[in-house]
């Protein structure tokens, strides 16, 4: 998490704090974020609640998935229909990451506060407040580490992203090791967009690990490279980053149906 202080002018030293998690310099959940939840919950649209909080529509379904990614389950149930029609509401899931960002950066003020009014001296642990983690990676999964399956040199973990969603991950014994990995363990698990290989469905990788099938929802085209967002379901989604010519010669498009697999080794684990 991520907290930017400012003192606010002429006002003692009172600090307006901002909880933040951030990842390629932009906001996942934030003030932000949170007021788009807020705004789909009450008017149960994401174009509606994008336009009521100043999002461009396709920032606020960035959003919408990257929030969903991080979660056990989606904070956001959308319904298809296009811009203008469909709709999206808020889970039981959405309005606890509601409540919980709320009182979070409450906590956040007062310590932001008693620094600014006490000084540093002493409050050193609160100080850990301000540590800022940046991640690359567009896919970023909150997952349980179901398996471990130890080899003299290399560890197969096997982690839960959803109920019938998995992720094989490899990593060494001692980076294992190091991250304390056993079943229930919860960690992150990190793939970066060009990692992902896609596929025509009936050419997916035999085999299934790491191979998943899914509807494509969004494509936006540079020179070289296209970007493609695959609702994997049950509110998961890949970003996969591959050469325009390879997608068009896949014929990817909103709506089509498409494979995408990455390698064990490309797994990046991250745990508290």
């Amino acid at each position: 998490a991520n907290s930017r202080g400012e003192r606010t002018a002429m006002t003692g030293h009172k600090i307006n704090a901002l909880l933040a998690l951030h990842s390629e310099g932009r906001f996942l959940v934030g003030r932000e974020r949170i007021k788009l939840l807020e705004k789909v919950a009450e008017l149960g649209s994401i174009a509606k609640a994008a336009k009521a909080t100043g999002f461009s529509y396709k920032t606020a379904w960035d959003s919408v998935n990257a929030v969903n990614n991080l979660l056990p389950t989606p904070a956001f149930l959308t319904r298809p229909g296009g811009r203008s029609g469909g709709g999206a509401e808020v889970t039981e899931e959405g309005r606890r990451l509601i409540a919980t960002f709320h009182r979070l950066e409450e906590k956040l003020s007062l310590i932001s506060n008693m620094i600014a009014e006490e000084g540093v001296q002493g409050q050193e642990e609160a100080l850990l407040w301000t540590v800022g983690a940046r991640i690359s990676a567009r896919n970023v999964f909150q997952a349980e580490v179901e398996q471990v399956r130890r080899w003299p040199v290399d560890v197969e973990v096997t982690l839960k992203i959803a109920e019938d969603k998995h992720i094989l991950a490899v990593v060494t014994n001692e980076a294992a090791d190091d991250l304390g990995l056993e079943p229930g363990r919860k960690v992150l698990a990190l793939v970066k967009s060009p990692f992902i290989r896609l596929y025509a469905v009936e050419h997916a990788p035999e085999g299934g690990r790491n191979c998943f099938v899914g509807e494509v929802t969004e494509r936006t085209d540079a020179e070289r490279n296209s970007e493609v967002l695959i609702d994997i379901g049950q509110g998961k989604t890949l970003h996969a980053v591959a050469p325009r010519a390879t997608v068009e010669d896949l014929d990817l498009k909103r709506g089509s149906k498409a494979a995408a697999s990455f390698d064990a080794s490309q797994v990046i684990l991250a745990v508290n």
